[in-house]
């Protein structure tokens, strides 16, 4: 009787014990660590509409510097907040930008190690506590037209063996996810604005003079000059004086001109960007200044010269563009073909029309080019001054 009794509150006890059990830890349950897989980073960001600026802070190992660069909708338009609201061209990039990164899930969680963030990429490159240079990420902020943050993440490395994966992590947390993404949104000026400078086709183009030169300040005249012109005629390249050409320089040429991309830009001062919107430069101290400092010069005559020389180039739609390359920027991207910080070069555009029907073009150009000093790399400069391995003239 007695060793019923004992088995019985045995039994009792042991299912006591195994509902406790249940109720504490489930058989389904999931690991700490994997809580939060699967879902959406920020399941109430919905509308890529609702996007009215986005912050991109790129981290440069090799200069051990973080590149700030912002987009926002001001005043009916999107500019390039960070550089002197430049108007975004690339129109659609925008909206493509918000929509990569509106689903967003944590896909895989990775670790819940603040140690680790180097390892993946992803330490935060405005965090201040951290002293390492290395492993720092790409930090990317969506606001609204309040300010409100939308969506925030830090991208780190690629995923190794996972194509098209890349580490994540929300700034503030801890925790590094596996995020399958196409989404890089681009802190780079270049890949905001089109990629015509110009706006002409290297199919359009029937003459480029390319005159390189120095300037005697004190005698206020050119000295050293040396100048290349090129037609094209019925298909086939000519230069001055009926020399035959290289085709394929001649081609290169022309692709350079047509392809031409500024990397950044600075704005002129209002007046100096009218004055050259109706085709004269009055000599005011301002414009003076404005100009030299970037390495061109107005001669008493009225002339704009550029130390680095010019090209003028005439297209099929009777437009005359003239190209000047000024001083060094000090302005590189240290990822562009050429890789050489300081090599950027400035760039002033002017454009007028051979004949009267081309005034229109040639007028909308002027107003598009008028407020701006280009910034061009070493490599598009070198390219259209014909300081490039391959000879213009000869076969």
């Amino acid at each position: 009787m007695r060793e019923g009794i004992k088995t019985a509150a045995f039994a009792a006890v042991a299912l006591v014990l195994s509902v406790v059990a249940a109720l504490r830890q489930p058989e389904a349950a999931t690991p700490r660590i994997l809580s939060d897989q699967g879902e959406l980073f920020y399941p109430n960001f919905r509308d890529p509409a609702a996007v009215r600026s986005i912050e991109i802070l790129d981290y440069d190992e090799a200069t051990a510097t973080a590149r700030p660069f912002k987009v926002a909708f001001e005043r009916g338009r999107w500019v390039i907040a960070s550089h002197h609201n430049y108007p975004v061209e690339a129109a659609d990039r925008m909206a493509r930008t918000a929509a990569a990164l509106l689903d967003l899930r944590k896909d895989g969680v990775v670790s819940d190690s603040a140690e680790q963030h180097g390892r993946y990429g992803v330490i935060d490159p405005l965090d201040t506590k951290v002293t390492t240079l290395v492993g720092r990420g790409k930090r990317v902020t969506l606001r609204d037209r309040h300010g409100a943050v939308l969506a925030d993440f830090v991208f780190g490395k690629p995923v190794e063996g996972k194509p098209g994966y890349r580490y994540v992590r929300v700034p503030g947390q801890k925790r590094t996810y596996a995020v399958k993404t196409d989404a890089d949104p681009s802190a780079r000026f270049a890949d905001w604005v089109e990629g015509g400078l110009l706006r002409l086709s290297a199919a359009s183009i029937r003459k480029i003079a390319v005159h390189r030169y120095q300037i005697d300040e004190l005698a206020g005249r050119l000295t050293h000059v040396r100048s290349v012109t090129v037609t094209r005629e019925g298909g086939q390249w000519k230069a001055s004086g009926e020399e035959p050409v290289n085709i394929t320089a001649a081609q290169a040429l022309a692709s350079a001109l047509s392809g031409l991309r500024a990397v950044d830009v600075r704005p002129k001062p209002p007046t100096l960007a009218e004055d050259l919107r109706a085709g004269k430069i009055a000599l005011t101290l301002e414009a003076a200044l404005s100009l030299r400092q970037r390495g061109f010069f107005l001669t008493p005559g009225g002339r704009l010269l550029a130390n680095a020389g010019e090209v003028t180039v005439e297209t099929d739609q009777d437009v005359i563009y003239t190209l000047r390359f000024g001083e060094v920027s000090g302005s590189a991207d240290p990822r562009a073909a050429d890789g050489a910080i300081g090599d950027n070069r400035f760039l002033l555009l002017t454009a007028r029309a051979a004949k009267e029907a081309a005034e229109p073009l040639a007028r909308s150009l002027n107003d598009r080019f008028a407020g701006w000093y280009y910034v061009i790399t070493n490599a598009d400069y070198r390219t259209l001054t014909l300081q490039t391995a391959t000879p213009l003239r000869g076969k």
